[in-house]
């Protein structure tokens, strides 16, 4: 049985977030493998804030911080970058560029040993652009008119749009331009900042301040803090 899966709006390695971290943590070993890939286009001090804020957080949650930074495919296909995922609790794919992120690990062999490692049953969470990834397909959010990268395909069928409850005021009509363009049957999940929805065994429960909404054309249902989502 794979580990849980954790979708996040908002959030990943800040306080507000750390009672979450440390569940997926709960009954695993005290590693925690932190992957800031998806922000490896803004550059070397954009992914040097995403390992201060991983680092700080492993550090809050008492166990190990390991940041694993692969700005490349051929750097993502190191085999001892991809070693450092071995005996992970917990691996988070974090913030920034989803289509690059899907990129860039696709078929990897870091990519590889994180599959194994959540198959093997450590948690696998991914936050904003990271949870994006995971999914069948990988938008390019700062220009949604081009093709997707094919996403990482933890969840084929699904599309997830974080920073739900914010997205709107950024661009507006986004989640009608979102639902034009899914295949019929496709699955369109809003996870709102500082919320997550999260799978154990075959329960999908939502975890934080917000809601997670389930999308349709025929409208579409909230979910607060607690609730057994219908997946």
């Amino acid at each position: 049985m794979s580990g849980p899966l954790a979708l996040v709006g908002s959030g990943e390695y800040l306080p507000v977030m750390q009672q979450l971290e440390g569940e997926l943590l709960a009954g695993r070993p005290a590693k925690y493998v932190q992957i800031p890939t998806a922000a490896a286009e803004e550059g070397p001090v954009s992914l040097e804030r995403w390992v201060a804020l991983g680092l700080a957080q492993a550090e809050r949650l008492g166990v190990e911080g390991v940041p694993v930074v692969a700005r490349t495919r051929e750097e993502a296909d190191d085999p001892e970058l991809a070693d450092l995922v071995t005996g992970a609790g917990l691996v988070y794919l974090s913030g920034g560029s989803p289509s690059y992120l899907a990129a860039t690990l696709r078929g990897t062999r870091l990519w590889r040993a994180v599959h194994a490692a959540w198959e093997e049953g450590a948690a696998l969470a991914g936050c904003s652009a990271g949870a994006m990834a995971l999914t069948g397909s990988a938008p390019h959010v700062r220009d949604l008119t081009r093709e997707p990268e094919q996403g990482l395909g933890v969840l084929p069928g699904w599309h997830v749009l974080p920073h739900f409850d914010r997205m709107n005021d950024w661009e507006p009509g986004i989640v009608e331009r979102y639902l034009a363009r899914i295949p019929e049957g496709d699955l369109l999940v809003g996870i709102d900042e500082e919320t997550a929805l999260v799978r154990v065994d075959d329960d999908w429960r939502v975890h934080g301040r917000q809601a997670v909404h389930l999308i349709t054309r025929d409208g579409r249902e909230a979910y607060a803090d607690g609730a057994l989502v219908p997946l």
